[in-house]
C-alpha cells in the first residue's frame, strides 16, 4: 500500500508546490495555510496531516530542495580515470539541477525568506550547501597525484562559485534559466579554470 503522507506522494507534492507559490507571493509572515490548501486543491485538514505548522511546511520545502542535490553525494572519485572528466560529471550534476524551473522556484523562495528572517536562516544554514562533495573530489584527486590542491575546502567553494556565478545567482534575480548549451559552456569553463589552477604539471 502506498503511504499517502510520503514525500513522493501526489498530495505531498501538490502542497509543496502550492506553498512555494504562496511563500513567493506573500512572504513567510503573511502566508496563509488556508490559501496553501486552496492553491493545492486539498482540504486544510489534509495540509495539517502532512505539516503541523507553517514553519514545518517551510522547513519541508528546504528539505525537498536539499534532497534534489542528494545525487551529488553519490559521485565518487574513480582512480585511473582522467580528473577533468570526473570534474565535468560532478559539475553537470549541479548544472542539471540549476536548469530545473522547480528547483529555481524553490531556491528563490527559500533565499528571499532567509534574508528576511534570521531565525529561518539559522535553521536552514548548511542544508543546501553541497560544496563538500566538490572539496572531497579535489582532496582525493590530490592524494592520487592528479591535482595539487593545498586547500580542498577553499577550492571546492571556488569551483561551486564559478558555476553559480553564471548559472544560479543571475537566475535567482530574474534572468532566464540557463539553456543546456549555455550550461555546457559554463561547466567546461569552470572545470578548465579549476584545472588550470590546480592540475599537476
Amino acid at each position: 500500500m502506498t503511504d499517502c503522507t510520503a514525500p513522493n506522494s501526489e498530495k505531498f507534492q501538490q502542497i509543496i508546490n502550492a506553498a512555494v507559490e504562496e511563500f513567493q507571493e506573500k512572504g513567510f509572515a503573511a502566508a496563509s495555510m488556508d490559501r496553501v490548501s486552496a492553491r493545492a486543491e486539498v482540504s486544510k485538514r489534509t495540509v495539517y496531516k502532512y505539516f503541523e505548522s507553517k514553519e514545518n511546511l517551510f522547513q519541508s520545502i528546504v528539505g525537498v530542495l536539499s534532497n534534489r542535490f542528494a545525487d551529488m553525494m553519490d559521485i565518487r572519485y574513480e582512480q585511473g580515470r582522467p580528473i577533468r572528466d570526473q570534474l565535468i560529471d560532478l559539475a553537470w550534476v549541479e548544472g542539471r539541477l540549476l536548469m530545473s524551473p522547480e528547483v529555481i522556484a524553490m531556491a528563490r523562495m527559500v533565499i528571499s525568506e532567509v534574508l528576511r528572517n534570521p531565525a529561518l536562516a539559522e535553521k536552514t544554514q548548511g542544508k543546501m550547501d553541497k560544496t563538500r562533495v566538490f572539496a572531497d573530489m579535489l582532496r582525493i584527486a590530490t592524494a592520487d597525484g592528479q591535482m595539487e590542491v593545498p586547500n580542498p575546502d577553499e577550492a571546492g567553494v571556488e569551483f561551486v562559485g564559478l558555476i553559480k556565478a553564471k548559472a544560479f545567482w543571475p537566475v535567482i534575480f530574474g534572468a532566464p534559466i540557463i539553456t543546456e548549451e549555455e550550461m555546457t559552456q559554463i561547466v567546461e569553463s569552470s572545470v578548465d579554470m579549476i584545472m588550470s589552477r590546480y592540475k599537476t604539471s
